[in-house]
């Protein structure tokens, strides 16, 4: 897809990463979603399977999700039909970026191979924010401490069941990312994932030890808490930590390293995902060949350049060469509109 830059291609490009996991890479508002003046958005698409998928987001707030013209009782029934893999030139900020960028990157990869899992996000979600709500109000007191003993009973069991689906994907993409980064810096750096739990997790991954560790803590930090007006341990608190070599590389990579990583990462995330579902998900890069250089853009694209649905957003051609041009619909974009090379 070509087209010069405000043309509109990261929004057909984040139109279909909606679809596909509900999520967009850029924000978690639905207003931000929906034009200037208009009260609604909406998505519909025809997979190659021949379902019509469809996603109404309005202004107001609630969402209304259809598979074929029928509506879906929950939007998360969507998740499943569309499966990709995004990679834009905001992820280049994962390594160097907060720990809430990272938190979303692996979210993104769970989805993808357990859809269960964007349930249990928005349930914990929800929790965390009416908890949240009652401990700024700082009542105090029986009541709300009762309040708070059958919230922490329920963030516990979902929060356990948050951790453990992150530990598990983080310990497939390990060795995968770790192989990838190998590959890309020419066998020079070794690369280490690191799940680094908001809540202390010890011994072996297991559902009823997890549970009690994390209703524990929750009850022995409530006094600060309660101070703070804020929750201090669970998922929400979770790290991706990232090693090249022992360290940190947020703090002690060059920028090509960080770059290389995040490539390593994505790269990572496709095989798994495609492993998982037994088919390659569709790749979208969302302008990401302008942020790397010559070297990294060949790499790149020779390593998804087969068996791989890509859809790329660029403001030129020179990038792509040999196969890659012979094997691709060109895709123009000018002031909102879409035309194809003959």
């Amino acid at each position: 897809m070509i087209g010069p830059n405000g043309e509109g291609k990261s929004n057909l490009l984040e139109a279909v990463e909606l679809l596909g996991s509900l999520r967009s890479h850029r924000t978690s508002s639905d207003r931000d979603l929906i034009a200037h003046g208009e009260k609604e958005s909406s998505l519909r698409a025809r997979t190659i399977e021949g379902d019509v998928l469809q996603l109404a987001l309005r202004r107001s707030g609630g969402r209304t999700a259809q598979r074929n013209g029928k509506v879906l009782e929950r939007q998360h029934n969507l998740l499943g039909s569309l499966r990709c893999v995004g990679f834009s030139a905001l992820d280049l900020e994962l390594v160097r970026g907060e720990p809430a960028g990272r938190r979303q990157w692996l979210d993104r990869v769970v989805l993808q191979l357990e859809p269960v899992y964007g349930e249990l996000l928005s349930r914990y979600g929800r929790l965390l924010r009416q908890r949240s709500q009652l401990l700024r109000r700082g009542l105090g007191g029986t009541e709300a401490n009762a309040l708070l003993d059958a919230f922490d009973l329920q963030m516990a069991v979902i929060g356990t069941r948050l951790h453990r689906r992150r530990a598990r994907a983080l310990r497939r993409l390990e060795p995968l990312a770790s192989a990838w980064q190998q590959r890309l810096s020419g066998g020079r750096e070794l690369l280490e994932l690191a799940y680094q739990s908001g809540t202390k997790l010890e011994g072996v991954e297991a559902e009823e030890p997890w549970r009690a560790a994390l209703q524990e803590q929750l009850a022995a930090q409530r006094s600060e808490e309660w101070r703070l007006g804020q929750c201090s341990v669970g998922p929400h608190r979770d790290e991706v930590g990232l090693l090249l070599g022992g360290q940190p590389a947020r703090r002690y990579g060059s920028a090509g390293q960080q770059r290389t990583l995040v490539l390593a990462l994505k790269l990572a995330e496709l095989e798994l995902v495609g492993e998982v579902i037994g088919e390659p998900p569709l790749l979208l890069l969302d302008d990401v060949l302008a942020e790397l250089d010559p070297g990294r853009q060949h790499l790149l694209l020779e390593a998804v350049g087969e068996g791989h649905q890509c859809l790329v957003s660029a403001t030129h051609l020179e990038a792509f060469k040999g196969g890659w041009r012979q094997d691709s619909q060109v895709i123009r974009m000018q002031a909102g509109q879409v035309t194809t090379d003959a």
